[in-house]
């Protein structure tokens, strides 16, 4: 699979070196791919990932990852142009700089990324855990949970295979709507890990009984 990933840093980055030693094809869409900055993100792939603009990196993507600063998320989409039909794996939390969610209650940042590109189809996923996370999900010897949310079965599908590939357990939330959930679920692991004394190495697990 083609993955364009908008947003060079440490989410970004993580899951393009793990969906790359996956043997997914990976473009890192940064807004100069010539500077030398960037060109770690490149060594992290084994040969697989390339610098491109963001508009270049979602051409022939088939999957596009959404992992920018929320105050600069509907900016990074309107440089990647039409994402008619693509899946677009909204990774972003509308979280301001004093911790508390700017967009909830009625609506969520991954109803709102839709609405920036209406013709993709958004998956919520990739947003309630920290990138050290993502780059060793299984703690304690049990597979950290990924929750997906998404309109479209097909694009959670494909979602919930490349959260697997990695180590996650893919648990599908529901409808795109349940975003409004997932995003507050991450504002959770964000005050665990700064201020309730948890580390960023602790994740959400689903336990079921007799299992």
């Amino acid at each position: 699979m083609k993955i364009a990933i908008i947003g060079a840093g440490n989410v970004g980055g993580t899951l393009g070196k793990r969906w790359a030693a996956a043997g997914h094809d990976i473009a890192f869409g940064v807004r100069d791919p010539a500077r030398e900055k960037y060109q770690g993100l490149v060594m992290q792939t084994a040969g697989r990932g390339r610098l491109a603009t963001n508009a270049e990196a979602c051409r022939d993507a088939d999957a596009v990852l959404l992992a920018t600063p929320w105050p600069t998320t509907q900016a990074a989409l309107a440089e990647c142009g039409a994402l008619d039909g693509r899946v677009l794996i909204d990774a972003t939390n509308p979280i301001g700089a004093d911790l508390k969610l700017q967009v909830g209650h009625t609506d969520s940042g991954g109803e709102q990324v839709q609405r920036w590109a209406p013709g993709a189809r958004v998956v919520k996923a990739f947003n309630s855990t920290g990138f050290n996370v993502m780059d060793d999900p299984v703690l304690a010897g049990r597979h950290a949970a990924m929750y997906v949310a998404g309109d479209d079965p097909a694009a959670k599908a494909v979602v919930a295979d490349l959260a697997t590939a990695i180590g996650f357990e893919a648990i599908d939330a529901g409808p795109l709507e349940l975003a409004r959930l997932l995003e507050p679920l991450a504002l959770l692991w964000i005050l665990g890990a700064y201020r309730m004394g948890l580390t960023r190495d602790h994740a959400f697990h689903l336990l079921r009984r007799g299992a």
